[in-house]
């Protein structure tokens, strides 16, 4: 009798407690599996062109000078959007894989969460094209390792007068510095807010100063009079810049330089019409013969194709193209 009345108790328990005892082994391993992504993200990073690392949110916020933020309410965001942190950059990857076994615990009941009772929103600063962690780094993780493409969160957004991008790098942050600088002594955004001139090397900014200076000297001989530098500015990018990057992406030059951009590529052209002038001392060279070139010059050498083919499909450097 007293057997009979247990049976269907003890074989309810025992269910339990093997239910608890499989769950509890599955967070485990998800985390083990996690922990060794990121372990396998860094060992990459150094062959590699994506960058390993998470951006720290203060070290953004000072460089490119932002200030208010505005609330943009509840969003499904794409987790491959999400690659920085305001407090916790050092315990991820960029990709929100762990570093460390400090955060095991919470990560394993974060885990749990998401099968039972879900997961609540988290809470995301936006700056241009990417987003960083205020609250919610564990469930970031989580929905990553469970290779979920979007989470919802609570999105405040900062205004930002430079384009980040998810692949951008800290280097690439301070290059942003140095564009954000070159907009604020030309002003060239608030006239043409469709321009974008990236560039991926740093130090070179003034070297567009100096041709839209060498540009304004030449355009006040042709008129007879003496064009202010805003006049002068827009004119270079209208009939010269702008033209150039039009004729770069006709000849689809930007596969030949791998994680470079068009503005790389124009100072590259820039370069070359000098020397090309230089040769033939008697003879102007306009930048579209230069720009023409150029480009004959690179699909005739061979080499220039592999090299393309080994940064690009090897070390996976990115194809920019089209920059506005």
């Amino acid at each position: 009798m007293t057997d009979k009345h247990h049976r269907p108790f003890e074989s309810t328990a025992t269910h339990f407690i093997n239910y608890r005892t499989a769950e509890r082994q599955r967070v485990i391993d998800d985390f083990q599996r996690a922990k060794h992504r990121a372990f396998t993200e860094e060992m990459l990073a150094t062959i590699r062109h994506s960058p390993v690392d998470l951006l720290p949110f203060e070290m953004v916020r000072t460089q490119l000078k932002l200030e208010n933020k505005q609330y943009q309410g509840l969003q499904e965001v794409s987790l491959d959007q999400i690659v920085g942190s305001v407090n916790r950059s050092e315990d991820f990857t960029r990709t929100f894989s762990p570093r460390n076994n400090a955060i095991q615990n919470r990560w394993q009941e974060v885990d749990t969460l998401v099968d039972t009772i879900g997961l609540p929103p988290i809470e995301l600063y936006q700056v241009s094209q990417i987003y960083f962690v205020n609250d919610g780094h564990h469930r970031v993780s989580v929905m990553r390792q469970q290779m979920a493409e979007v989470i919802e969160a609570e999105v405040w957004k900062y205004s930002s007068r430079v384009p980040l991008w998810p692949d951008d790098s800290r280097k690439d942050i301070k290059i942003r510095r140095e564009y954000l600088e070159f907009l604020e002594r030309t002003q060239l955004d608030q006239h043409r807010p469709q321009a974008n001139i990236i560039l991926t090397m740093p130090g070179r900014y003034w070297l567009f100063e100096e041709e839209i200076a060498i540009h304004r000297y030449y355009l006040g001989l042709a008129e007879q009079r003496d064009p202010t530098f805003t006049e002068a500015m827009l004119h270079w990018y209208d009939t010269l810049y702008h033209a150039l990057t039009k004729q770069l992406q006709a000849d689809d030059i930007a596969t030949y330089f791998p994680g470079r951009t068009e503005a790389d590529i124009a100072l590259h052209i820039f370069d070359h019409q000098y020397r090309l002038e230089e040769q033939h001392v008697h003879d102007d060279i306009s930048l579209a013969e230069a720009a023409e070139d150029f480009s004959e010059r690179l699909k005739r050498n061979p080499w220039q194709r592999l090299k393309a083919w080994v940064n690009h499909r090897v070390l996976g450097l990115p194809v920019y193209t089209a920059e506005e």
